[in-house]
Parts: C-alpha cells; sequence; structure tokens
C-alpha cells in the first residue's frame, strides 16, 4: 500500500470522533465559583457530532469546592501576574494551578484541539482582566490556559466566545481536523515519503493562509532525510500550526480558487469557463460564501477528475455538515 493510500480521508476517519479538551463549565457542567455553568449549544451539539470532549476544570481539579469564593488575576508588587482569590489576595493559587496543568500533559498528548472558558482567570486564552490598583486591564491569560499552550505550543486551541465569528470558527475546526491527521500519520509510524505526500495534500490550505510560511515548509520538508526526520517533523508541526492560527483571507482564498482553476483549463468549455471565472469573482467582492465557488470546482473535478486536487484537503477539509464555509 502507498503512503498516499494509508493517510485516512476526513469520510472515513470522522467515523471516529476527534478527542478535545474542553472546560467542563461548557459542556453544562455546575462546576463554577457560583454552582452555575455555561452551557454552550453549539459546542455540545453541533461539534459534539464530531468531537470527543474530554471535560476538565482545573479549580476544581487543584481542591477549590463549589461553590467558592471567586478568583482574579492581579498584579502584584514584582509586577508578576498572580492567580488569588477576591476576598483574600493571601491565598493565592498560581502555583497549583500551573502544576495541575503540568500535570495533565499525558491525557493532553492525545489531544487534537481545546477549546477554552473566555474570561477566566484559570482558563481564559486571552484578554483576561488583570487587577492592580487602580483598574482592570485586559490583557491577561489564564494561568492553566497558560501552561496548557506553553506545553503544546502547536495544539489547536479557543475561546467559545471567540466561536461565534465565523472565520474563526472554520480556522478552529480545520486546525483541528489537520491535527487529527497529524495523530493518525504519526501513529503509523512516520516516514520521510508520508511527510512530503502530508504536506503536498495541505499546501493549498496553507497557501490560503501565508505565503512566506509555505515556502518556508516547503523548504523543510525538501531537506527533510532519514537522518533528521524526526527532528524536522516536530519543526514542521509547529511550523505548520502556527500558519494555520492565520485568518485566510478573501484575496488570498481567492488565490487559491484561481490555481485550482488552472488545473480545468483544458477541460472545461467556453461556458463552464466563464461560470467558474465569474462564480470566483462574486466571491472575490463578497456577493457569495467559499462554499459556492467549493461547490462549483469539486462538481467540475468530478467530471474532469485531478489525482493532485482530488487528494487536496482544501477542496474537503472537513465533513460539508458543519457548513462552516457558508458564512466566510
Amino acid at each position: 500500500m502507498s503512503d498516499q493510500q494509508q493517510i485516512p480521508d476526513t469520510e472515513s476517519a470522522a467515523m471516529t470522533k476527534i478527542p478535545v479538551g474542553i472546560s467542563s463549565c461548557l459542556l453544562g457542567e455546575r462546576v463554577r465559583f457560583d454552582g452555575g455553568h455555561k452551557g454552550h449549544s453549539y459546542i455540545s451539539g453541533t461539534l459534539g457530532e464530531y468531537f470527543e470532549f474530554k471535560p476538565f476544570c482545573p479549580e476544581l481539579a487543584i481542591g477549590l469546592g463549589v461553590p467558592r469564593k471567586p478568583i482574579r488575576l492581579k498584579r502584584d508588587s514584582n509586577k508578576e501576574i498572580r492567580c488569588v482569590e477576591i476576598e483574600n489576595n493571601d491565598k493565592d493559587y498560581t502555583d497549583k494551578l500551573t502544576q495541575c496543568a503540568n500535570e495533565q500533559t499525558r491525557w493532553q498528548d492525545s489531544l487534537c484541539g481545546y477549546i477554552l472558558k473566555k474570561d477566566s482567570p484559570s482558563c481564559g486564552m486571552e484578554r483576561v482582566k488583570i487587577w492592580d490598583d487602580v483598574m482592570p486591564i485586559r490583557e491577561g491569560v489564564g494561568i492553566y490556559a497558560k501552561q496548557l499552550m506553553e506545553n503544546f505550543p502547536y495544539l489547536p486551541v479557543e475561546e467559545e466566545g471567540r466561536l461565534g465569528d465565523a472565520i474563526l470558527r472554520e480556522n478552529f475546526v480545520q486546525r483541528v481536523f489537520v491535527m487529527r491527521r497529524w495523530h493518525a500519520l504519526t501513529a503509523e509510524g512516520l516516514t520521510v515519503g508520508k511527510l512530503v505526500d502530508f504536506h503536498a495534500r495541505h499546501k493549498l490550505i496553507i497557501m490560503s493562509r501565508e505565503q512566506t510560511a509555505y515556502r518556508k515548509l516547503g523548504q523543510l520538508v525538501a531537506s527533510t532525510g532519514k537522518h533528521n526526520l524526526q527532528e524536522n517533523a516536530v519543526d514542521y508541526l509547529n511550523q505548520l500550526m502556527s500558519a494555520l492560527k492565520i485568518r485566510a483571507t478573501r484575496k488570498n482564498q481567492v488565490n487559491v480558487l484561481q490555481h485550482i482553476q488552472g488545473y480545468l483549463k483544458n477541460c472545461l468549455d467556453r461556458d463552464d469557463k466563464q461560470e467558474l471565472v465569474q462564480t470566483i469573482e462574486n466571491y472575490r467582492v463578497g456577493l457569495v460564501p467559499l462554499v459556492v465557488p467549493i461547490t462549483l470546482l469539486n462538481h467540475f473535478f468530478r467530471k474532469h477528475p485531478n489525482d493532485y486536487i482530488s487528494n487536496s484537503w482544501y477542496m474537503k477539509p472537513y465533513p460539508s455538515e458543519l457548513c462552516l464555509q457558508n458564512a466566510i
């Protein structure tokens, strides 16, 4: 069996749910300081069809009960950010939360993504309030979240609040599926050929993000042999996931669509070519979402198959039932 055949497709891989960590309160668990929860219907409903959620609450894990005194981030006299109880700043949970994150690395290592609770002094990914003697400033990161992201810099991480943004939602889910394909690849046993094929199938997705990263990743793969495979694979994953964090702009998407269009130049008649050109232009000016030119391209490639395009994850990055391209 060839390396290409050994990499699972989205359709077959989707039969097994993807492991994704999540703040417990987002699944409706009553673990918040006031005994409440922050259940999120899109996460538990739509994403729950494809993700196997691994709920975790670091505040409970370090021994804080429910209900409990609320905590917050505070800048101390040494300008360090600490996580303390609001009513008693002597109760400092910073070290416990950091240690807690470090103690979870065994099960976190198999995750393909993580959804965190926004604004949380333990789980917030960004813009968490930091209090000082004057007024709070939104520039903090939850203590547990910070250590999680330091331990796994390549892991797709997002907050539930940001999932309301269609572009960020699509970006996160796409990264989760890329991460799952990487786990499947390495579980089989990584080879140079498999790395080359993995990169080839993701090239168009990378092109839609950032051209410099696209070139650097290509050079890294080209320089990989048996002697440096493991080292380069780590570097490749970090660079890849960093590049995929970048929002795909409409301009970059159009460039990719036109690149794909080139594979049909000798296949389509005049009317079909004009329809495709006009559809891509309609997307460029914002008249239609990305799903429209992608659907048309898939239609033409079903009639005129091309191995490279058929194998590209750009054309089928995740199950179409998620409808993520309908709003971008």
